[in-house]
């Protein structure tokens, strides 16, 4: 027998969500899907039907374009109710999850509040998601004073990504259109420890909802077909994510960037300020390649300065 699946598409607590009415056989996984900031969920719905057959049930919640400019703590608790009502519907069955920017974060929050749920996850797919926080974000709201999404698009959410993806099978798909990001997002952000990491070549943001090579990726992903890098720990990187403040930025700006000091690892660390006073740090490889970029708001730059005078102790030459 077939799933039927119904079109209802989630706006609000008290709307109606997105469900499907069960067969006496269970499907082989239910597919959750969620969209990002400014967008519905139109595109993730398209994205999803390309991924599995009309047999599946799509969970593709539509928090409201309006919605995802305000707060992002109702769309998380949104998102966690209708989780809640297909585990009931579906107690025994596991589920993938798909999040294209923002809808990734929400998916982080809400995992992170249900660790009971993480063995019922066969996997955790984010697509140009900021996990280490939206640099547009930090420069809107630079002082956190919440001024609409802005805050929480800019907060670092690396370390509950790193613990989630410790338990659960997890891909980071990142784009890169413009030499660093994928014109919104910056690459360096998407990447966090444990997770499997690819970036895709010429693909705006937008664009990755429902690019083919997206497709092609996911899929490759949960039929163990492709051996993605597994990104690896790194202490260097570890210590400047630490710095209160730090948010994952664009490496444009690298080469304006001079040298702070030498690593006995045999790369560099790198500062430049920009013209609005705000420090930004580059680690560099050996051979030159940046390997992390970020940045602090004013607020924080004594904190860099300390960071910067612990590591060069640590690693410095």
């Amino acid at each position: 027998m077939r799933l039927v699946q119904i079109p209802w598409f989630y706006r609000s607590p008290n709307a109606q969500i997105p469900m499907s009415i069960p067969s006496p056989i269970a499907p082989e996984f239910l597919l959750f899907v969620q969209h990002g900031w400014a967008d519905d969920n139109r595109a993730m719905l398209s994205l999803a039907q390309h991924l599995v057959t009309d047999t599946t049930p799509i969970i593709a919640p539509d928090l409201g374009f309006l919605e995802t400019w305000i707060r992002i703590t109702p769309l998380i608790a949104g998102v966690e109710a209708i989780a809640l009502q297909q585990f009931t519907r579906y107690p025994d069955v596991p589920i993938r999850i798909v999040g294209h920017s923002m809808g990734g974060l929400i998916w982080l929050e809400v995992l992170s509040r249900h660790p009971e749920w993480w063995s019922k996850v066969h996997s955790l797919v984010l697509v140009a998601s900021p996990v280490g926080g939206a640099d547009l974000g930090r420069l809107i709201d630079p002082l956190n004073l919440g001024i609409g999404i802005a805050g929480d698009l800019g907060r670092n959410r690396t370390a509950l990504a790193v613990a989630i993806a410790a338990s659960i099978p997890t891909l980071m798909i990142a784009g890169d259109s413009d030499g660093g990001s994928d014109g919104i997002v910056p690459v360096v952000c998407t990447r966090f420890a444990n997770a499997q990491f690819v970036c895709l070549s010429g693909i705006a943001h937008a664009a990755m909802r429902t690019h083919p090579k997206v497709i092609a990726t996911i899929h490759e992903f949960w039929t163990g077909t492709a051996n993605y890098e597994v990104v690896a720990a790194d202490d260097m990187i570890q210590r400047l994510r630490a710095v209160p403040g730090m948010t994952d930025g664009h490496w444009r700006d690298f080469n304006r960037a001079t040298i702070a000091m030498h690593l006995n690892t045999g790369g560099t660390l790198r500062v430049w300020i920009n013209p609005l006073g705000i420090p930004h740090v580059f680690l560099a490889s050996p051979g030159g390649e940046c390997l992390y970029a970020g940045f602090v708001g004013w607020l924080h730059t004594n904190d860099l300065h300390q960071a910067l005078a612990d590591i060069r102790q640590v690693y410095g030459t």
